[in-house]
Order: C-alpha cells, then structure tokens, then sequence
C-alpha cells in the first residue's frame, strides 16, 4: 500500500473532472484523478458518462442516422439519385466506438502532456489527514493516496423507473440505448428529454416505429413554448409518435420485448408492445461507494453533495461540481466548474455565470437556447419585447434545404438588453454561441442588429431576429 501525496485529487474523470485536473496542473499543481470506467476489453476509458455513453456516441450515431435518411429522402432533390440504400447498423455502432475511443485517448494524451498522475478504480473517502484527505483507490490493485484538495466529480446515473430496473437488453438507459445491435421494429421511449428524443430520433431515422410517451401535458417544458411548438410540429411530419400527458402503468418484460400500459391525456386505458424501451426520466447525483460518512462529507435529500455558489461542500478544501452537484446536469457547465475551482484553489476568482449558459438538443431541427423563455419572463411580471425570424426566409436555409424553424429574441422593453435567445432549425448548437458570447457582454437586441453577419449564411437569421425586436426586419 503506498501513499503518494498530491495538491489536488480529483475523484472522476469526466467533462468536469478531467477539465479541473487539466486547469490544476497548469497552475502548478500536483495532480492525481481517478476514474473507474473501462471499455469492453478491460481498459482504461476516461471521459465519463459524456464521452462514453453520452453526448460524444449519441452525436456520432445522429449523424450517421442523418447521412441515411438524407439519402433515402432528401438526395433526390438536389439531382442525386440513390437506390436500394441500406444501413449496417454493426458498421454505425463501430463508428460510434471508434470516435469513442478516438476521446479517451485524447484525454489520456493531455494528462500525460499535463503532468497528470491517473488512477484506474473507484475513489473514495478514508479519512481527514494531515492537512489533508485519504482517498482509497479500489482498482486492479488497492492503494491510498492523500490529497490537501480534493475536487469531487463523479457524475450522474440515468433514473430508473421504479420497480423497472435497467437490463440493458428490453430496458434500457442512454448506456444500452446507445449499443443496440440490429434495428428494433418498435421503440418506446419514456420521457421526451434530451436523451429520449435523440436516441428516438436516431432509431426513427433507420427504420424504427417510435413512440414517446411523456407525462407532463407539455412538449419540451423547459423550452420557449413558441419554439417548443415548432419542433413538435417537425417531430410529428418526421413520424416521431409523441403522446403527452400520460400516466405509465405496468410494464412487463419479456422474452419477447416489453409490454408496457398506460393510460393517454383522456383517461383511457392503453397499451404497447415493442421490442425496445429506452427509459429517459433524467438522471440522478452518483455517490455510489464514495463513502461520504468517513469525513462527513454533506449530502443533500436528492443525494447531491451540497456545494455553495462557488462549489465548496461543508469540509475545508473539499470541491464538488458538475452533476453531483445543483444546476444543470450540462457537459460543459461541469468544465467551466472545473475550471472554476481549480483556479479559486489557486487564490484566482474563477467564476460561472448560470444565466449564460447554452442548452442543446441535437435532433433534427437542433434546438439551442441561452437565458430566459417567455413564459418565465411572464411569470417574474418583466417587460421585454420579442422578435422571430423564419430560416424560411434565409437564403442559406433554402440552399441548404433546411428552411424548419427560427431564431427567437427577447429583450428588455426599456433597456433592450438581450434576455434570452431561442432557436429551432439547423446548426442551432453552433448559431447559440453568439447569443452567449452577447449576453455574457450585457449587450442589446439592437448590437446584434448593427453587427455585419456574412451573406448568404445562417447567422443572418440571428441578425434578423435581433431586427425583428424593433419590428425592422430587412428580409421577412
């Protein structure tokens, strides 16, 4: 048993554990971060649940499910004929691990480049000592290092309906959703989140019959309900079968695939058999084996490490962050933490502002959004002023043969300070970060508009709904 010592441990080697430990040896630090997840073959794969079973394969399986239906239903309007297409569903899944593994090793590269000690194993709490904590490492070979800081990243878990729990094969979470082998003839997915509607999107888009099946009575709650409305509208013409407001009764699972009853918006008694059923209900704070009890590490009733705003927990030197802590369960607000903490480690004054945080889901249309929707504008009594802008009328769009959806502002009604910027259509995921980059700068709805955008591109749409906060747009 040796006992090295470090300035920092950080426990997960996630989006935010693999940033904080990044950002800590650049500031001169002794770094270790220990990390348990491993590929198929037993080895190492640092990245956490984003670069191995979440946001990294589901873009690498978007995409390829794009490229298929792009040629079986969209090529035929630019001129190109393409007959008899078929998907190898075995050589997409092998894509997707392959670009997998193309980020564990790029992260293994950068602690090597960074002078970051790695462990492989579970970490958890020993004991306060010296100044400092004892973290046992439960690996291949048992071992305790110490640590004067520790930085707690270790996660979430996806959430189990109760008394169905995750087999991997008929029940599934983003992990075995991610990893099905042939292409399921009927898909049910529970929960219209993130996951569940990409993973439905993807599935769909080869050939699956997809049903959602979501309790709340409204599409995508988190959403402008305007642009919220646009998407479910492009859902539905895609066959996207989305029911809302349903109740989940029973579900049975069997040799055959699931059954599964419930009861629709009316009241009705139904049911569904399908081969799959991915359950996306979100996803819960991970402190399995942690061992919080050993130091008194502090826990809050929904089992997330209780943090303040600047991520400390209640013990001295003792850092969580990402989505074992509050806010959103976000790749990258769990790196701007990292980053964040590892700098006030270093007596800076790191800093993450929750309002300008970008929020994405990558299906086709791509919905992106920073700062407030209407409705919660409405709700706190705040006077703003709305402008849209339609890719209908953007020349780019129509090139493109994506015209679907629009860029959405909204504005303070005296100040014109931009408030919340929403976007249904294509590349949202890369047009929000303008809308981030101007509310990060305090500015108005009126510097968008005085800003040259390159013609013909997509990013004039943004201009234009900046233009249509004061009524004067140029195009529409």
């Amino acid at each position: 048993m040796s006992n090295k010592q470090f300035d920092v441990v950080v426990i997960g080697g996630g989006p935010g554990g693999y940033i904080a430990a990044i950002r800590a040896a650049q500031l001169g630090f002794s770094v270790a971060c220990i990390d348990e997840w491993k590929n198929k073959d037993g080895k190492p794969a640092l990245g956490g649940t984003c670069t191995n079973v979440g946001c990294i394969p589901s873009k690498a399986l978007l995409q390829s499910s794009e490229h298929f239906e792009h040629a079986n239903k969209h090529f035929a309007e630019h001129g190109i004929t393409a007959s008899d297409v078929k998907i190898d569903i075995a050589k997409m899944v092998g894509r997707k691990d392959a670009v997998v593994k193309q980020n564990n090793d790029g992260i293994q590269f950068l602690f090597k480049k960074n002078k970051v000690t790695s462990f492989h194993g579970r970490g958890s709490f020993v004991k306060a000592a010296d100044g400092g904590y004892e973290i046992k490492v439960a690996g291949a070979a048992e071992e305790t290092i110490s640590g004067k800081h520790i930085i707690v990243a270790t996660g979430s878990n996806a959430r189990a309906l109760p008394g169905v729990p995750f087999d991997e094969e008929n029940v599934l979470s983003n992990d075995g959703a991610l990893r099905i082998g042939a292409v399921p003839k009927k898909l049910a997915l529970i929960g219209s989140g993130v996951i569940g509607l990409e993973m439905g999107s993807v599935w769909r888009r080869v050939g699956a019959d997809v049903t959602v099946l979501e309790a709340l009575p409204t599409f995508l709650g988190a959403v402008d309900e305007q642009i919220a409305k646009e998407a479910k509208k492009a859902f539905d013409k895609q066959g996207l079968k989305i029911e809302l407001g349903v109740k989940v009764g029973e579900i049975k699972s069997g040799k055959k695939g699931v059954s599964i009853a419930y009861e629709n918006a009316k009241g009705e008694a139904q049911s569904l058999d399908v081969d799959k059923l991915i359950v996306s209900i979100g996803r819960v704070p991970n402190t399995i084996g942690l061992n919080p009890d050993a130091v008194g590490l502090k826990l809050d009733d929904r089992g997330a490490i209780v943090v303040d705003g600047d991520c400390k927990t209640n013990l001295p030197n003792v850092w969580a962050i990402g989505d074992v802590v509050r806010g959103p369960m976000l790749a990258h607000k769990a790196e701007e933490e990292g980053v964040a903490v590892a700098e006030r480690i270093a007596g800076q004054h790191g800093h993450v502002n929750f309002n300008t945080i970008p929020w994405v889901i990558y299906t086709s249309p791509e919905i992106a959004w920073v700062g407030q929707t209407e409705q919660q504008l409405k709700a706190e009594g705040r006077a703003y002023k709305a402008g849209t802008f339609p890719f209908l009328a953007n020349g780019r769009a129509r090139a493109l043969g994506d015209t679907t959806g629009m860029v959405k502002f909204l504005a303070d009604a005296a100040t014109d300070e931009i408030l919340g910027v929403h976007i249904v259509g294509p590349m949202a995921s890369e047009l929000i970060s303008e809308a981030v980059v101007a509310m990060e700068f305090k500015a108005s709805a009126e510097d968008i508009a005085r800003i040259c955008h390159a013609h013909p591109s997509l990013s004039e749409a943004t201009k234009e709904a900046a233009l249509a906060v004061d009524k004067r747009t140029l195009n529409f």
